[in-house]
């Protein structure tokens, strides 16, 4: 792993190939649990903070994604919540007691079901949060990484991580503290969870789609808002789930 360009393309590469191959069961599973929840009448809740929230803007109301789809955020506080803008930093993500009035801001069904990003997967809103889908009966799907989640303590106090509670764990194969090429006076650079996740992500709504259309079911996909004739096609679509999915900020 040289300290390059070309270094950082290589261990990508292989890297991508790793998380292709060694997730392809659980990618599966994902697929299973979302397709299940959209035939009853559910949209994907997506989440993520700090970078994962990444994961959560290539699941929800992009080109050729799924239309029932919605994003959580943390200034979801600020803009739907009333709190002031201060509250925002990075350590909110650490406050356990923020999931609940997320959950609470949010256009959430039961029939919904979550994916739920954190590399880390042990700050306490994440967990706080995944605990409190669970308890409220939906499906969970997390992105994590693995090895870096084992290299840590939970910031929750249940001592809970992510991965112990969702229905299916993907590994995002990023290494511990996501950056892969190391630095002759230490620490690294190249991160890679923001781009194995969002292939996970893709996977997952293509095996969804896959789905629907084997069974003889036109997928709910939004098309480009950059190509014409577009927005007719996107607006008929969002309006079956009208008061289900936020657009925008």
């Amino acid at each position: 792993m040289t300290l390059s360009a070309q270094g950082y393309l290589d261990v990508v590469t292989e890297t991508i190939g790793r998380v292709a191959a060694g997730q392809r069961d659980g990618v599966r599973r994902a697929a299973d649990l979302i397709t299940t929840a959209l035939r009853g009448g559910g949209v994907v809740q997506a989440f993520g903070t700090g970078h994962s929230e990444a994961l959560a803007m290539e699941i929800a109301g992009r080109a050729g994604g799924l239309v029932p789809t919605n994003r959580i955020a943390l200034r979801d506080l600020v803009l739907r919540g009333g709190e002031s803008i201060e509250i925002l930093g990075p350590t909110l993500e650490r406050d356990p007691t923020v999931a609940h009035r997320l959950y609470e801001l949010s256009p959430i069904d039961p029939r919904d079901v979550f994916v739920i990003a954190s590399n880390s997967g042990v700050n306490g809103t994440i967990v706080e949060f995944a605990a409190l889908v669970k308890e409220r009966g939906h499906g969970l799907i997390a992105i994590t990484s693995r090895e870096h989640s084992d290299g840590v303590p939970s910031r929750h106090p249940s001592g809970r991580k992510l991965g112990d509670l969702a229905d299916v764990v993907l590994d995002n194969g990023a290494p511990y503290g996501d950056a892969t090429l190391p630095l002759p006076g230490g620490g690294a650079v190249g991160a890679v969870s923001s781009i194995t996740a969002a292939l996970l992500a893709q996977q997952i709504v293509v095996e969804v789609v896959r789905r629907l259309v084997e069974a003889g079911e036109t997928p709910p996909v939004y098309l480009s808002a950059n190509i014409p004739d577009s927005d007719g096609h996107n607006n008929a679509l969002e309006a079956r789930y009208s008061g289900r999915i936020r657009r925008g900020a």
